[in-house]
């Protein structure tokens, strides 16, 4: 009999996750969007970075080629990087169109990227941007990037649009694990809803964000969430909260240039934030762990273990996993065959779950270029 309860448990959990929980899993590609609102509109793009060096030229120069009609400007903030990507960043763009700025020593209380954030916004205010593009040193945008941002905000009247650009998916780690990440992501934060204005829900990928001025200065600044790890969805938490309104699309034309060689490397980037995704709280944790057992893991174990009719349900249940996986598979131009896997994948982002909790408690949680952020004495900082 238990066998059969946790099939069926199974198989209702992908049943919901199918049909009732926004569609997170069909990843349509964003259209980009043409508009004749306001086509002066001031924009100037923010980019924090620290030793970026082996990216950032390709970064800015994507920018610099942008066909925006309006004015546009960027301003890049060098966060105390020693490999010279100051210096790559300088020769990508002409002084007219770029300024770089260094952030100031890091302050109690704040993430070095927000720290670095809030100096670029700084540095921006005599332009008076009607919006402000916050973006990483690692993405590379097409030329129509900056004109499809502002058409989408306008359009749709939102204060925060953001891209879940495309993650590069090349190495053998890479197109067995990546897909996943963004499944997850879009399954924790379903699009659908968050676009929905009558819905909490908020989430945003930090990768590309187009907030308005007026709605970052409504809730305080970049100073609002300064200690926030995950501080994409946090601005986009409060920004909903607000009032302003919040949309997520996925990009194929927007692209990080950001190699992970090795699982190690993967897991590292899962283990930074996951954590702080459960509050830092163990009792969250354990849940979990038995919800991804559950929902990947206990479909495989029965479909070859278990009696009938546990063997049958569950064998329903890794089928709709498999039909929920394979949109992603595709965006990234992977076999479906994959998808049978995702169980083995889901059992890895576990386990760096797992490592991201014992790295907190050891004090060494959220590192990040040689920055421990997630740590109790951090949390401390901000009370």
């Amino acid at each position: 009999m238990g066998a059969e309860l946790l099939a069926a448990l199974s198989l209702v959990i992908w049943l919901f996750l199918l049909f009732a929980r926004g569609g997170f899993w069909r990843m349509r590609d964003g259209a980009p969007q043409e508009s004749t609102h306001n086509p002066a509109a001031r924009v100037v793009a923010v980019i924090p970075a620290r030793n970026e060096a082996p990216h950032v030229a390709r970064a800015i120069a994507s920018l610099a080629a942008q066909s925006y009609p309006g004015p546009f400007h960027i301003v890049f903030v060098d966060d105390s990087s020693t490999d010279g990507t100051a210096e790559a960043a300088r020769a990508a763009a002409s002084p007219e169109l770029l300024t770089i700025v260094r952030a100031p020593a890091l302050p109690a209380g704040w993430t070095g990227k927000l720290w670095a954030v809030s100096q670029g916004v700084a540095e921006a205010a005599p332009l008076a941007p009607d919006f402000l593009l916050l973006t990483d040193a690692d993405i590379v945008h097409p030329p129509e990037a900056v004109a499809g941002l502002v058409a989408r905000a306008e359009t749709s009247g939102c204060d925060l649009v953001s891209l879940m650009v495309s993650l590069h998916c090349k190495t053998v780690p890479e197109r067995a694990l990546i897909p996943a990440f963004v499944f997850f992501f879009f399954l924790l934060y379903p699009p659908r809803w968050i676009a929905n204005r009558r819905r909490k829900d908020a989430g945003a990928a930090g990768g590309c964000m187009l907030v308005r001025r007026e709605a970052l200065e409504g809730i305080g600044g970049v100073e609002s969430i300064r200690g926030e790890l995950i501080d994409d969805c946090a601005l986009a938490r409060v920004i909903k909260r607000s009032g302003g309104a919040v949309k997520l699309d996925l990009s194929s034309r927007t692209h990080s240039l950001r190699e992970y060689r090795t699982f190690s490397e993967i897991a590292q980037m899962i283990s930074r934030n996951a954590f702080t995704q459960l509050h830092h709280s163990a009792l969250l944790l354990a849940a979990a762990a038995a919800g991804l057992l559950v929902t990947y893991i206990a479909p495989l174990a029965l479909i070859f273990t278990g009696p009938y009719p546990a063997a049958l349900l569950a064998g329903i249940a890794w089928a709709l996993m498999c039909v929920a996986y394979a949109p992603v598979l595709r965006f990234y131009r992977r076999s479906t065959f994959w998808a049978p896997l995702l169980p083995l994948v889901a059992l890895f982002y576990l386990g760096a779950t797992i490592h991201s909790a014992i790295a907190y408690w050891r004090g060494t949680g959220g590192m990040w270029k040689g920055r421990a952020q997630d740590t109790r004495e951090a949390e401390r900082g901000l009370q």
